[in-house]
C-alpha cells in the first residue's frame, strides 16, 4: 500500500509535480528563499522544489530572456516565483537580487548560492591570472560576499539557512579542471569557517556536493558517448545524476527536519569516490 502512495508515479509524485499538495507541500511555508545561477540544470530543479515545498522563490541569472523563461514556467504549475537578472560578480546586481526579495515578500530565510564559472580547460601550471581571477571572484568571493548581504535580514527574521553548491572535485580534483576545483575545495572550507560565525544568530550553513550531473554546465564530460563511459568508469558510477538528484536535499537541508546540521557538506554523486 505505502508503496503505492510514496513510490515514483504515484498518488503524491503525481501531486507533488502538479504543484498541489503533497505530504511534505508546507515544509517551507512561508519561507523566502534566493537562488542564484537558477534558470537551469541544479540550481533551475531547486528553485523548483523549494516552491514545491511551500517557500516563495526569486530566481536570478544573468539574461532577462533566461529568468523570463523559467519563472514562466514554474509560476505556470502554480509556484510561487518570481525572478530578477544577477551576475553575481557584479556587487550592484547582487543588492538589487537581495532589494528584491524584501521588495517583493519583506525577508529572507534561505539562500542558495549556485553560480559559477568555469572557463578553462587544461593545466593548472598554465592557467593565467586572470583567468584564476575571474574563476575565484565568481565562485567563491562573489559567494561570500552575497552571504554577508544576507544574514542582516536572516537575523531580522529571527534565523535561516545557507546552501553553497560546491563539486566532489572539491574532495578529488577533475582532470583539465584545476582552478575550478579549487574554488570549490575553496567553498567547503567557508562552509567550515562561517557556521560557527553563523551559529548564534540561528542561521544554519551547509553545503552541497554534487557529482558529475547532466547539464549544460558539464556537458563535454557526458555529450560525446565514449567520453561518458569513461567519465563513469572513472567515478564508477551506475549512471549519471540529473539536476532533481540534487533538489531534495537542498530543501531537507533548508528545513526544520535539518535544525541541527550545519557546517556539513553533503555528497550527492551516485558512490563516486570523495572522502572517507
Amino acid at each position: 500500500m505505502w508503496g503505492r502512495l510514496a513510490g515514483p508515479g504515484s498518488v503524491w509524485g503525481s501531486l507533488r509535480a502538479m504543484g498541489t499538495a503533497g505530504p511534505s507541500r508546507g515544509v517551507l511555508a512561508g519561507k523566502v528563499a534566493l537562488v542564484t545561477a537558477s534558470t537551469e540544470g541544479i540550481g533551475f530543479a531547486v528553485a523548483q522544489r523549494l516552491a514545491q515545498d511551500g517557500a516563495h522563490v526569486v530566481l536570478s541569472s544573468r539574461k532577462q530572456a533566461n529568468v523570463d523563461r523559467a519563472v514562466a514556467e514554474l509560476q505556470a504549475q502554480n509556484l510561487s516565483v518570481s525572478g530578477t537578472v544577477c551576475h553575481v560578480g557584479s556587487a550592484e546586481d547582487r543588492e538589487r537580487l537581495v532589494a528584491t526579495a524584501l521588495e517583493r515578500h519583506g525577508g529572507i530565510d534561505i539562500l542558495v548560492s549556485n553560480a559559477a564559472v568555469n572557463p578553462v580547460v587544461g593545466s593548472a601550471l598554465e592557467a593565467s591570472e586572470s583567468v584564476w581571477n575571474k574563476i575565484l571572484q565568481i565562485n567563491v568571493t562573489a559567494t561570500a560576499v552575497l552571504v554577508g548581504l544576507v544574514v542582516p535580514h536572516m537575523e531580522k527574521r529571527g534565523g535561516g539557512s545557507i546552501v553553497l553548491v560546491s563539486s566532489i572535485a572539491g574532495f578529488s580534483p577533475f582532470p583539465g579542471l584545476g582552478p575550478y576545483s579549487v574554488s570549490k575545495t575553496a567553498l567547503l572550507g567557508l562552509t567550515k569557517v562561517l557556521a560557527p560565525e553563523l551559529g548564534p544568530h540561528n542561521i544554519r550553513i551547509n553545503c552541497l556536493a554534487p557529482g558529475l550531473i547532466q547539464t549544460k554546465f558539464s556537458a563535454a564530460l557526458w555529450k560525446d558517448e565514449a567520453v561518458k563511459e569513461k567519465m563513469m568508469e572513472t567515478l564508477r558510477v551506475q549512471r549519471l545524476g540529473d539536476p532533481s538528484d540534487c533538489a531534495g536535499i537542498v530543501s531537507f537541508l533548508c528545513s526544520p527536519d535539518a535544525s541541527y546540521i550545519s557546517g556539513e557538506t553533503m555528497v550527492v554523486a551516485g558512490g563516486a569516490p570523495s572522502r572517507l
